[in-house]
């Protein structure tokens, strides 16, 4: 599904350079469940975003089903990204203006499709993530693992090949964490391709494939030959 070959980050910061990812080589096959791990400032917030194509590489080749994605142009990508790739951050990253069912018809509304389809495919991702009765609350109205259940069927609203979660369950208590697992881990079942960056070992171990980071390299790849799911 993705390939990644020698790809390179470097942030010109003025007087310094950071080189935040180093010739990284990575494959990630359809229905995949990876977590990328490693210690704060070890480039996986940066990986994750190249894979999303929310920044764009300094250097190497990301090639998205055989295809060069670095050759098309801004619109292009942009249109990749919201019609194939769904996004779940640690702050949500929810309107605040904006209903439940409003920022889960959002990214529909980018990618034109008509209105009364989006808002009917809202209301079934807000009833499959349990939320169908809070569906006209603004954020501010919702818990925080409320908040991340409506980020989540915000993140499946276009049917994406892959969800890239970056610390999902970082700003929630343990007992709301354990539900966002559940559901990332049922999404895989159902063949989602999941990619999740994550500090926690725990969480990491769920997964069916840990990369380690170390200092924009790729230091370890270790499949998980035991995924132990909650009950």
């Amino acid at each position: 599904m993705i390939q990644l070959q020698a790809i390179n980050k470097l942030y010109d910061l003025g007087v310094t350079k950071v080189e935040a990812l180093k010739d990284v080589n990575l494959t990630i096959e359809r229905g995949e469940y990876v977590a990328i791990m490693g210690p704060s400032g070890s480039g996986k917030s940066t990986l994750m975003h190249i894979i999303g194509i929310l920044d764009q590489a300094s250097g190497g080749t990301y090639l998205l089903e055989d295809f060069d994605i670095t050759t098309l142009g801004d619109k292009e990508q942009a249109r990749i990204r919201n019609r194939h790739f769904g996004f779940i951050f640690q702050s949500f990253n929810l309107f605040p203006e904006l209903s439940a069912l409003e920022n889960i018809m959002l990214p529909m509304q980018y990618a034109n499709v008509p209105y009364k389809e989006r808002k009917q495919r809202a209301v079934r991702l807000l009833e499959d993530v349990g939320l169908a009765h809070r569906m006209h609350h603004l954020p501010s109205m919702l818990s925080g693992g409320e908040q991340q259940r409506v980020a989540i069927a915000r993140a499946l609203s276009n049917d994406p090949d892959l969800i890239l979660a970056d610390e999902p369950t970082g700003n929630l208590p343990s007992d709301k964490g354990e539900e966002i697992m559940q559901i990332l881990e049922k999404l895989n079942q159902n063949g989602v391709t999941i990619v999740m960056v994550t500090h926690n070992p725990e969480q990491g171990a769920r997964a069916r494939r840990i990369i380690n980071l170390q200092d924009g390299l790729i230091t370890e790849e270790t499949p998980v030959k035991e995924v132990t799911h909650a009950q």
